[in-house]
């Protein structure tokens, strides 16, 4: 028998892809609607609300949702939720609509991929989102920066997507959360622990894989491959070390590897929560949370993403946080660990930063195989030659 899948947050896992019959009475009004072109974060957005990622949200928040979640993390009715997902345009733009039109949304190309039943249109205060959500208002902050940069009018409203497109790099790993709860069934799964990385695997993500491994069922491999900085490693580069790591070093039959089609915030804290309760609604039971989590620069402290799971009742969020702390190699005991198990001295650890990573590879330089397998490491030079 199966193991029974735990439930989405709020209960009930969103789908809103049009049906066919739904998809044809769209198309045949295409003409006529107002149109609305939606930028890459935006698309990722209409996609995890379309497929149940963003569950309990059927579409962009209403204003009493948007404000529940900035002030207190809860939407309007009480239930935990961390990041607004709003969409912003301009006001000349609102002003030509009103609620109940119905809404065309078309992709940067200009396709039609999309639509949006108007209920609401509020404006907002930037600042206040930025100071709540990202805990800073200094524009240099790339989440900060895309909120000052958008449009002063947010619509709210349910969506529709009108079909659910493979995707153009990763299809093969396409599995979204019906799916990715399917798989994890099928395979007798009763606890899974999700891992959200931007970053490429090195030893210290792979020592804390491992070791969440070692108490669930399952580990599903979750990196998220939409809209990053500009400067992070891209999502091609970071599937392809996953890859090698599947081939190489981790055991198959316990790890399911997918893609994470989510826009990246950088809001820290809150975006730990955010990560968290979609994993949840992929079907996990934990979710990994290191050091820094979601972070960028020194915007938040080291173990801030984790304490603010204890700002919520263990019941409000239904998935289980395992914190660990920094991993680093340690030359005592010739391998991973942690202050936690390690008896070792500063100076006898090698750990580096991201930052740092990226400067050796530019440079050519292969980071020491106590950093990162060396086919990963091979990998990493070999792409960033080639930018």
């Amino acid at each position: 028998m199966n193991p029974p899948s735990l439930p989405a947050h709020g209960g009930q896992l969103i789908n809103r892809i049009a049906s066919a019959e739904q998809k044809q009475a769209f198309l045949a009004q295409a003409d006529h609607l107002p149109r609305l072109a939606l930028d890459e974060r935006a698309i990722s957005d209409l996609e995890m609300i379309a497929i149940g990622g963003f569950s309990p949200l059927t579409g962009f928040m209403s204003q009493a949702d948007y404000l529940g979640v900035v002030a207190h993390m809860r939407l309007a009715n009480g239930l935990a939720w961390s990041i607004p997902i709003t969409l912003a345009i301009e006001e000349a733009q609102a002003a030509s609509l009103a609620p109940g039109d119905l809404i065309r949304l078309d992709n940067p190309q200009g396709k039609f991929v999309g639509t949006l039943e108007l209920t609401e249109k509020y404006t907002y205060d930037p600042r206040r989102e930025a100071a709540q959500v990202y805990r800073t208002e200094d524009p240099a902050h790339p989440g900060v920066q895309v909120l000052y940069q958008q449009p002063p009018v947010y619509l709210a409203g349910p969506v529709w997507l009108l079909e659910r497109s493979s995707h153009p790099l990763f299809p093969s790993y396409q599995i979204d959360p019906l799916q990715a709860r399917e798989q994890f069934q099928a395979r007798g799964w009763r606890t899974v622990v999700g891992f959200q990385t931007r970053n490429p695997i090195h030893r210290a993500h792979e020592y804390i894989q491992k070791c969440a491994l070692e108490v669930v069922d399952g580990l599903f491999l979750h990196p998220l491959v939409g809209v990053t900085k500009g400067d992070d490693i891209s999502a091609e580069v970071r599937m392809r070390c996953y890859e090698i790591m599947m081939e190489h070093y981790f055991p198959t039959e316990r790890v399911i590897l997918a893609i994470n089609p989510a826009a990246m915030r950088y809001a820290g804290p809150r975006e730990a929560i955010f990560h968290a309760l979609v994993r949840k609604n992929y079907g996990c039971s934990h979710f990994i949370v290191g050091r820094d989590h979601a972070g960028v620069g020194d915007y938040y402290g080291t173990y801030d993403a984790q304490h603010i799971f204890d700002e919520f009742a263990p019941e409000e969020l239904g998935i289980i946080p395992l914190k660990f702390e920094h991993a680093f190699y340690c030359k005592r005991t010739q391998g991973m660990a942690t202050t936690k198990t390690s008896p070792s001295r500063p100076e006898e650890r090698i750990h580096l930063s991201g930052t740092k990573v990226r400067e050796m590879l530019r440079r050519g330089e292969v980071p020491p195989p106590e950093f990162s397998r060396p086919e990963v490491a091979a990998e990493l030079v070999r792409a960033l030659r080639q930018t």
